[in-house]
């Protein structure tokens, strides 16, 4: 019989047997589902979101801007009257457009969109009923609501879809402003055969209402929370936003790349809100067009734009940001020129083509260049496209002063003018590589942004 082995001292021995192992016993009550963290939506139900919100605005704008004529002769207003009536528009423009970056970096992207697409779709029944009851202070309401929430709306829009086009490395941005140019489409042919049908405005623009209220509901559920919002000094966690984390806020370095990324835009979108404002009266008074074909005309530039746009994608990624730039600034300089120089109707109207084919992807492709060029895209983003917004809503009432002194064609060399100056500042934008499916949209240009 084998002695019992003493016990060491300081520590108790028991003989008793150990506890039998057991598997921990499942929760009583799961969590559901619905309890777990997951996806607002697809990346493709995202991207199908954005495209119509994209195309909201555009509808808008190209169905309001047709029926201008009949809303002055409702109000009984001259043109200093309506001066003053489209002063709304500029007011609500500059208040969206200024307010949204601040807004993005505080709420994020979807709030902000959520606010502009509503205030675009209130604009529409307001400035009907304004038009219907003979009252030029809801008109103005009406415009300045329209202004404030596509000014702010679009900035926003433009994030997120830079945030898309980064996440996914494939070039969006050009595709999302085609479908706005394919609203502007839709909502000018629409304007046309409404008015040739002495349709009253009221219920043409409450159908527009409907139609965007459609949109808004099915498109802004479906965007992530959370896209270029920044917490203190960090940006949202990737999880939330279903994107890469930003940088520590700041402000962008105004490096040469950004610099000239802004020249561009800037131009772009004077040239493309020229064409909105005043192409239709430049062939109606400038080359004794009717005024039916003088619209037809705009619808031409229109869906050229859109053209453009949806067809560009193969484009950007065989040429890069930087050349396609310089070439479409190019193609319209050749296209407002000789609107404004030749003295032929149809010469006129193929040069419409140009113009909108030259300025299609340049809006789009410097807003997803300036997002790839630097540090904190987000800002990027909004800065450049702040001064996007405002040449495009701002600065063409500018050229009606000099149009009535000079007349609307002469006017149409400024535009040009800016546009050649748009050449040289995509010329001396680094050189781009043929840009490949997968790679980074703004690989091209971030080289010397973030040079010391």
């Amino acid at each position: 019989m084998r002695p019992r082995r003493p016990a060491r001292r300081g520590r108790a021995v028991s003989w008793a047997p150990a506890p039998a192992r057991t598997r921990p016993h499942p929760p009583a009550h799961p969590p559901s589902p619905a309890q777990e963290p997951r996806p607002v939506s697809t990346p493709m139900q995202r991207r199908r979101a954005l495209t119509a919100l994209f195309f909201l605005p555009g509808l808008a704008i190209a169905s309001w801007v047709t029926r201008t004529p009949a809303i002055r002769d409702e109000l009984g207003a001259s043109t200093a009257e309506m001066g003053l009536v489209l002063f709304g528009l500029s007011a609500g423009s500059m208040l969206g457009i200024l307010s949204s970056g601040a807004l993005v970096r505080r709420m994020g992207a979807r709030p902000v969109i959520l606010l502009g697409v509503v205030a675009v779709v209130a604009s529409m029944p307001t400035t009907g009923l304004g038009a219907e009851v003979g009252s030029a202070p809801l008109v103005t309401a009406g415009l300045f609501l329209f202004g404030a929430g596509m000014g702010g709306g679009e900035v926003a829009m433009n994030v997120e879809g830079a945030a898309v086009e980064e996440q996914s490395g494939r070039p969006f941005l050009h595709a999302l402003h085609g479908w706005f140019s394919l609203g502007t489409v839709v909502g000018a042919v629409a304007g046309i055969a409404f008015t040739a049908r002495a349709v009253p405005v009221l219920p043409h623009l409450l159908a527009v209402g409907a139609i965007g209220a459609v949109l808004v509901a099915l498109g802004v559920p479906r965007l992530p929370h959370g896209t270029g919002r920044v917490r203190g000094a960090a940006a949202v966690p990737a999880a939330e936003t279903q994107e890469a984390p930003s940088p520590a806020p700041g402000r962008p370095r105004p490096d040469r790349t950004l610099v000239l990324v802004g020249v561009v835009v800037l131009a772009m979108a004077l040239a493309e809100g020229t064409a909105n404002d005043w192409l239709p009266l430049v062939m109606v008074d400038g080359h004794d067009l009717d005024p039916a074909l003088g619209s037809g005309v705009y619808a031409l530039f229109a869906a050229a734009m859109t053209v453009g746009r949806l067809a560009g994608g193969p484009v950007i990624v065989r040429l890069g940001h930087a050349r396609v730039l310089a070439a479409s600034a190019a193609l319209g300089v050749v296209g407002i020129v000789a609107v404004s120089v030749v003295d032929h109707q149809v010469v006129a109207a193929l040069a419409v083509v140009l113009w909108g084919l030259g300025t299609s992807l340049g809006f789009p492709v410097a807003i997803s260049a300036a997002g790839g060029s630097g540090p904190d895209p987000t800002r990027r983003v909004a800065l450049v496209a702040t001064a996007g917004y405002v040449a495009f809503l701002v600065g063409p009432p500018a050229l009606g002063f000099l149009g009535d002194h000079e007349g609307l064609r002469a006017a149409l060399l400024v535009p040009a003018g800016v546009l050649g100056v748009a050449v040289l500042a995509a010329l001396w934008l680094p050189s781009a590589r043929p840009g490949r499916p997968g790679a980074d949209p703004g690989a091209e240009l971030r080289g010397s942004s973030t040079r010391p």
